[in-house]
């Protein structure tokens, strides 16, 4: 599996972005794409993630600001980001999960259960 971030860059506060994850090699039915955020000196924080069978869980720190989603055909997932904060800054890296969907509810945070991992690309947010 490969996983390719996309769209970082500088934002101010309140501005937005839309974040890309393309992956490829994925042989499972029942996986879980998941965005995650490093801040410099803080540890991973799971954002926001998606399943295949359409499940969608966020942080309660990007609820009703953050939105993910999936084109099956593209293999891509976007996560955009509105009304972007100061404390949204930092490396976002997504992961797949292989065969996570149907325990989905339970071990999506879980940073052991994702065996891919992107690169990573970086948001700063500004004031």
């Amino acid at each position: 599996v490969q996983l390719v971030e996309s769209g970082g860059g500088l934002v101010q506060a309140g501005e937005s972005l839309r974040l890309s994850c393309k992956f490829s090699g994925i042989t499972s039915d029942d996986y879980a794409v998941s965005w995650f955020r490093q801040a410099p000196g803080m540890s991973r924080e799971g954002i926001s993630s998606i399943s295949s069978d359409g499940s969608i869980k966020y942080a309660d720190s990007v609820k009703d600001r953050f939105t993910i989603s999936s084109d099956s055909d593209k293999n891509v997932v976007y996560l955009i980001m509105n009304n972007l904060k100061l404390d949204d800054t930092g490396v976002y890296r997504c992961a797949v999960s292989d065969g996570l969907a149907p325990y989905f509810d339970d071990y999506v945070w879980e940073v052991a259960q994702y065996d891919r991992w992107g690169q990573g690309t970086s948001v700063t947010v500004s004031s």
